[in-house]
């Protein structure tokens, strides 16, 4: 058996990449999506989530590159000046590793902005994260806790394979090849406590798009079990990436899952678009 879980990072990010998902689920194969608590367009993607019967939710637990649920005064380690969260993983990364992120700030962060999702009546599918954060061991052990306590029982595993993508530099290089061992402790501490992982991760995570060619030959070649393909959809390229700022394909990732030459091809190899919920 051979099933594929679209999974829509991002989600409640900005209301042009909820109007992404809205489309991917009901035209193309997406049914399964990460939430952003402290998104801008949180409520839209809460009312989406709430009428798109079938989609999978879960939450996109985000210490980088995002905006906080706690007032900033009550977690300094974790924000700027500004009351943001630092750019990127690698700005938090290097902070973590200094000793500068307090652990018991980024508990009550993250046990905010859960606790944000539950209360706008979501039951969670599974866990994942901006940046791929709860990988980082220290912000696993804690994700871990707060996910078990909430009842949530499926978490991503982003193993991404060396080699999809583009290879173009040392940084992508080390970087997947850092995340794919961090990945590796993850699966192992996620199956020690029983929660439910995909078999597989197919996602590129340097920053390319997942376009129709790669899903066909993700399609044609894909192993026995549940593969998880990570996207990050939108529907306006120039706006969500000066929004984002961020120059990725969003639009090509949105074209790539509603194709019809990928549609017909997942049901010609008799492959189900499924969620976590459906992982056992």
């Amino acid at each position: 058996m051979k099933n594929i879980i679209v999974n829509a990072d991002d989600f409640g990010r900005h209301e042009l990449i909820n109007r992404a998902v809205e489309r991917a689920f009901s035209s193309g194969c997406l049914r399964s999506a990460t939430l952003m608590a402290g998104g801008v367009a949180f409520d839209d993607a809460i009312e989406l989530a709430k009428r798109l019967k079938g989609l999978g939710v879960g939450i996109h637990f985000t210490l980088a590159n995002g905006n906080p649920i706690l007032p900033p005064k009550e977690i300094p380690s974790l924000v700027t000046a500004a009351g943001t969260f630092h750019g990127d993983y690698i700005k938090f990364l290097k902070r973590y590793l200094s000793g500068k992120i307090s652990l018991a700030e980024v508990r009550s962060e993250l046990a905010a902005q859960l606790e944000r999702i539950q209360r706008a009546g979501l039951t969670l599918t599974h866990f994942d994260s901006h940046q791929h954060l709860h990988h980082v061991p220290g912000i696993s052990g804690i994700a871990f806790d707060l996910a078990a306590a909430a009842g949530i029982r499926a978490v991503r595993v982003a193993n991404a394979k060396l080699f999809d993508g583009e290879l173009d530099s040392l940084g992508k290089f080390v970087g997947r090849l850092g995340l794919g061992s961090l990945a590796k402790l993850t699966a192992h501490k996620a199956h020690k406590k029983s929660f439910a992982t995909p078999d597989h991760f197919a996602g590129i995570v340097a920053g390319e798009a997942v376009n129709e060619t790669f899903l066909v030959n993700l399609i044609e070649h894909m192993q026995s079990g549940t593969t998880e393909v990570m996207l990050h959809p939108g529907t306006d390229n120039q706006t969500l990436q000066d929004f984002c700022q961020w120059s990725h394909d969003f639009e090509a990732e949105l074209a790539a899952v509603t194709s019809p030459r990928v549609l017909a091809l997942l049901a010609e190899k008799n492959i189900s678009a499924i969620n976590f919920a459906n992982l056992r």
